[in-house]
């Protein structure tokens, strides 16, 4: 009960990331609607994913510690960059009194150095300038009031001094430019992520739907993982797949698979038809290509078709993990390929037509699609995280609930950090 409780506060009612509370389109018509896995006020939070580097929301999640005071952690943060921002200055009075309180033969030259090079990357190119200026003055003027001001050694720590404070001012021009160079690389990488994988709508075709991009590598936006959901004439279509590699060769063959799936989706009359165009398109652009690694690649993908006005799902697995269906009730299926097939782009190894498997997709019910980012992520004993066994006997109130709970839950199984990057999606039938 407890960690039903805690999984149904993900999708907190009250949550004020989604104000409006407009869920109109899938209230009619729900059997589910006021049960204990779905609350009358449906203003729960369904914004249908985040980007990578955005914030993650709290889960909720059973057996999690529990939340400290309201703002607690952001007063720590508060004060931790307060301090911060008041150290230099109390580096360079530090100085001075060491320098005033101790024998001629002490300096306080380390001191004021590093007053200006911590205030360096914090400060403003004139603060930094500013501070660099107070640390000379109260070096000479404690020099000063000693009677030492032109004594060998207070002129050279002066000199040590006005020489740092120098150096601080070049240090900061130069990383006010790599922090803009930084800013502009990670917009750049935000709009390929926004234009190779775009957000799907919450709602198509009166489905819910929530897609999660998690990438392994820290400040990375986009990776090898795939995803897109596509209405049809023939129902909706949706795709999720992993390309073999990394870097911008893994980024190329993704925008290569989600172009290819875009037209075929529209265009082929089955599943089978949209997976047989895949392959080509692949192998064309192996062609196009003279590296080893582009000539050896290949993609799993698992792809879906949910008809219109069909409790059904009809799936072509190429080599990839299967999806999982969970029921309204916690009963979780395995929807494990019954003739397996390979990765996309293998075609040379074996010529065969795929048989596309149908199973039931009934009212309440969720669909997951994910990559091995997910299966595969370890813990510090180099255990599986099983997702099957990690959600059987569990419900969730939507789709960004489940996926915002398995991002939480392979975190922590992980330790804080993957190997591989984890794309998910998640499709339920109101």
């Amino acid at each position: 009960m407890g960690q039903q409780a805690g999984e149904q506060r993900a999708g907190d009612p009250h949550d004020r990331s989604n104000p409006s509370g407009d869920r109109s389109g899938d209230r009619h018509g729900d059997p589910y609607e006021g049960s204990p896995d779905r609350p009358l006020d449906p203003s729960y939070d369904r914004s249908g994913g985040r980007l990578p580097g955005d914030p993650v929301p709290d889960p909720g999640l059973a057996g999690a510690a529990p939340p400290g005071p309201a703002g607690t952690d952001g007063r720590r943060v508060s004060y931790t960059q307060r301090f911060v921002r008041v150290f230099p200055a109390l580096l360079i009075v530090a100085g001075i009194l060491y320098e005033y309180f101790t024998p001629k033969d002490f300096t306080g030259a380390p001191l004021f150095t590093a007053a200006v090079l911590v205030a360096a990357p914090l400060y403003s190119l004139r603060r930094t300038v500013v501070t660099g200026a107070l640390a000379v003055v109260g070096a000479v003027a404690v020099q000063m009031k000693l009677g030492v001001v032109l004594h060998a050694e207070s002129v050279t720590e002066a000199i040590t001094v006005a020489t740092a404070a120098a150096l601080a001012a070049f240090i900061n021009v130069v990383v006010r430019r790599g922090n803009e160079r930084l800013a502009s690389v990670r917009e750049i990488a935000e709009a390929a992520q926004r234009a190779v994988l775009p957000q799907p709508e919450e709602r198509i075709d009166g489905l819910d739907v929530a897609a999660r991009y998690e990438a392994a590598q820290e400040d990375a936006f986009i990776g090898g993982d795939l995803y897109a959901v596509q209405d049809s004439p023939y129902g909706v279509r949706l795709i999720v797949g992993d390309v073999r590699g990394k870097g911008i060769g893994a980024v190329a063959a993704v925008a290569v698979v989600i172009g290819a799936f875009r037209e075929a989706a529209e265009q082929e009359a089955t599943l089978e038809a949209v997976a047989g165009r895949l392959e080509r398109a692949l192998a064309r652009e192996g062609t196009r290509r003279e590296s080893l690694d582009a000539f050896e690649g290949f993609t799993t993908a698992v792809l879906a078709e949910i008809p219109h006005g069909e409790e059904i799902v009809r799936i072509v697995n190429r080599g990839h993990p299967p999806p999982l269906l969970l029921r309204a009730d916690g009963t979780l299926v395995s929807l494990d390929a019954e003739d397996p097939a390979l990765p996309l782009g293998m075609g040379e190894l074996g010529m065969w037509p795929d048989r596309a498997q149908q199973a039931e997709f009934p009212r309440g019910a969720m669909l997951l699609f994910h990559t091995d980012g997910l299966s595969e992520a370890r813990d510090e004993r180099g255990r599986f995280y099983d997702p099957a066994a990690a959600l059987a006997g569990r419900t969730f109130p939507a789709p960004e609930a489940l996926l915002t709970t398995l991002a939480e839950e392979v975190r922590r199984h992980s330790g804080g950090g993957t190997t591989d990057d984890m794309a998910l999606l998640a499709v339920r039938r109101p």
